[in-house]
């Protein structure tokens, strides 16, 4: 069908098509970003000055890939650690290399105006969705966390997510941190916890486990902000399009 439509248009007709997508293309807005985590000030200095130093032949796509490298390595290593504890400061290499590539894509990008909005957001979540995924399979294998716990871990990680997204798309504005917790908060977090993981593996009494008691604290820190944050991106949007009274 799209063949025939193509062959029965004017060539005028479809070179005014193509020039009506490439306004869209032009047209296209990136959402506002909104960084106000705790290390943010420390975060971008440091990025700069890694944007600056970067040779030449590194570009965002690397980097890009390096963070996904991260996260595959991180989870690897979080499944051999059940056999041998020492493995999670291997882990902590692998979550640093994520957050290098991870953060820097996009800095790298903005200091040497190569930015591509659509796709660095699209690959940059994508990956970051991968990433959760591997890093909490391979902590559920390590038994550090039960499998039960990993899993509503990365649901309520994922619904945060898609509020984020779905927050982009409507508000135009994309979130990185939530109240003054961001990604890099989180992964160091997670690396001082892993050092101390290796001598007190369990809490409380040595009943439960140490990522058990973090992850279900993490749960209900996520759902409750998920929970405020809907109610207030609702709340915007309906006084955005209020409908007139009939």
């Amino acid at each position: 069908m799209q063949m025939e439509l193509t062959i029965e248009t004017e060539t005028g007709g479809q070179a005014n098509m193509e020039g009506e997508a490439g306004k869209k293309t032009r047209a296209f807005r990136d959402a506002q970003r909104e960084q106000t985590s705790i290390l943010a000030p420390l975060e971008r200095a440091a990025l700069y000055g890694f944007a600056r130093r970067m040779p030449a032949w590194v570009n965002s796509d690397h980097l890009s890939v390096l963070g996904l490298i991260g996260m595959i390595g991180a989870g690897a290593c979080y499944a051999l650690s059940k056999h041998n504890p020492l493995m999670l400061h291997l882990v902590n290499v692998f979550i640093f290399l994520n957050w290098f590539g991870d953060s820097l894509d996009g800095t790298l990008a903005r200091y040497r105006d190569r930015q591509r909005p659509r796709y660095g957001f699209y690959v940059d979540h994508i990956i970051d969705t991968f990433g959760a995924l591997f890093l909490l399979f391979g902590l559920a294998l390590s038994g550090y966390m039960s499998e039960r716990v990993a899993g509503g871990l990365l649901i309520v990680y994922f619904m945060l997510a898609i509020n984020s997204y779905l927050a982009a798309y409507s508000l135009g504005l994309f979130k990185i941190s939530q109240w003054k917790m961001g990604p890099t908060e989180m992964r160091l977090l997670l690396m001082i916890g892993n050092v101390f993981l290796i001598y007190h593996p369990r809490d409380y009494h040595r009943r439960y486990l140490l990522y058990d008691l973090g992850g279900v604290i993490a749960i209900i820190g996520m759902a409750f902000i998920l929970m405020v944050l809907s109610i207030q991106h609702t709340h915007a949007l309906y006084k955005l399009e209020r409908l007139p009274k009939q």
